[in-house]
């Protein structure tokens, strides 16, 4: 009886099947908000709760945020066009964050980039204590725009983007820290993970990411899909990763047919990488990043000053909508090899606590859904449940091949997973 629980469970929480077209999933209870055309009536947006808006063509969408003198703010906006929207290499969005006399904290742009394919991409805009500019508390303004040339396709008549918003706060240190970058790492490129690859699909955004940690996994994508994984590194961690696109029957080029993307905690972009396609098969990988360390954000690269806390990294996989015409419409195997190292050790002394307040924590439960496949901080296959506007909903964990342990003690596992999601959801709707 209790095995049969345990395989009825396993079934309904695992991720459904991958289909051509599923569209991106947003946070499950996030609060609808409508952006503004100038400062004046700026909808407020609240680090606790994650946001869906939308950004119409040939226009800039104003938000607030009230911000004190001592927390680093972090706003990310992930923008999602319609799946047949007509767009070039340059269109994307371009987000900055403003104090209330409009001075610039900072500009980040996303593009949707050689493979000419309408897709998720995020763009962060941030305000850091310590810098020249913006240093005070009070009243911020988060400017989006669309960076867009193209001519709308059969489901972008209206030019409307769907946007999901998710401010982000992380608190300074009890005492001030060194202000360089560690000066040494291996910059050497790793060998990838060798070995069978075992069958993992992945989430359709970054509330839904699949758990994934160090290994060789394997999935089936159509053109123009996008799936999400989530690897958990703690402090003094390094990860490195790069996804294969099999062969397959045709002949052309398509440039960019394979986008390997990752986001680090807050959902800032750390590297990409895309390779063309002639029907052979192609591997394309990241460039070697450091360990994750509190001073990286002091560096000048991009790729070492995103890798700056500790959390959930975001790895990102698209296979560009231009793949169908010469080379059919699929599924095509695309492999993903990742490889984690680095001695692991405690977090810097934070004063006081980010929000959301486990942002930058890797726990137990989120090592053990690493390595399961299963689930942890919110990312569910199975439909919302009721929600505050917060980070995700229940939070549950796959349990597979529980060797060595009794089904009893199984089932105890099961239930403490539950419960402990239980905990997790109320506490981030209240």
């Amino acid at each position: 009886m209790v095995i049969a629980l345990l395989v009825l469970w396993t079934a309904a929480a695992r991720p459904a099947a991958a289909r051509a077209g599923d569209g991106y999933a947003f946070t499950p209870g996030a609060r609808s908000v409508a952006g503004a055309p100038g400062t004046a009536g700026a909808a407020l947006l609240d680090a606790r709760h994650t946001y869906r808006s939308s950004l119409p063509r040939d226009a800039g969408l104003y938000y607030r945020l009230r911000l004190t003198a001592a927390d680093t703010a972090y706003v990310p906006v992930t923008a999602v066009p319609p799946p047949d929207a007509a767009v070039s290499a340059t269109d994307g969005i371009r987000v900055s964050l403003r104090d209330a006399d409009g001075t610039s904290c900072s500009y980040s742009s996303a593009r949707f980039g050689a493979g000419i394919s309408p897709r998720p991409v995020t763009a962060v805009g941030q305000r850091e204590t310590g810098k020249a500019l913006c240093r005070g508390g009070g009243t911020y303004y988060l400017l989006v725009e669309r960076l867009d040339a193209g001519a709308p396709g059969a489901a972008d008549r209206d030019g409307r983007w769907d946007l999901e918003i998710a401010p982000v706060t992380e608190p300074g240190l009890v005492r001030s820290g060194a202000t360089t970058p560690p000066r040494t790492w291996d910059s050497a490129t790793p060998e990838p993970p060798s070995g069978r690859p075992l069958e993992r699909s992945g989430g359709t955004g970054f509330a839904t990411a699949r758990p994934t940690g160090q290994g060789v996994w394997r999935t089936a994508l159509a053109p123009g899909e996008t799936r999400f994984y989530k690897v958990p590194m703690e402090w003094g961690r390094r990860l490195h990763a790069s996804a294969g696109l099999g062969g397959a029957r045709g002949h052309g080029y398509v440039g960019g047919a394979l986008t390997l993307s990752l986001h680090n905690p807050v959902r800032a972009l750390v590297d990409d990488a895309s390779t063309g396609y002639t029907g052979t098969a192609r591997t394309t990988a990241l460039r070697p990043l450091p360990p994750v360390e509190y001073a990286n954000r002091y560096a000048v690269p991009a790729g070492v000053t995103s890798v700056r806390f500790a959390g959930d990294y975001y790895l990102v996989v698209h296979l560009s909508t231009r793949l169908a015409e010469p080379f059919g419409p699929g599924p095509y195997e695309v492999t993903l090899r990742v490889r984690v190292d680095g001695r692991a050790h405690a977090a810097p002394g934070y004063d006081g606590g980010p929000v959301p307040r486990d942002v930058f924590t890797v726990t137990d439960q989120d090592r053990a859904a690493a390595l399961a496949g299963g689930f942890a901080h919110g990312a569910t296959g199975a439909e919302p449940g009721p929600g505050g506007g917060g980070r995700g909903g229940g939070g549950t964990m796959r349990l597979v091949a529980v060797g060595g342990i009794g089904t009893g003690t199984a089932l105890l596992l099961v239930l403490g997973g539950w419960t402990v999601a239980a905990r997790r959801a109320h506490a981030r709707a209240r």
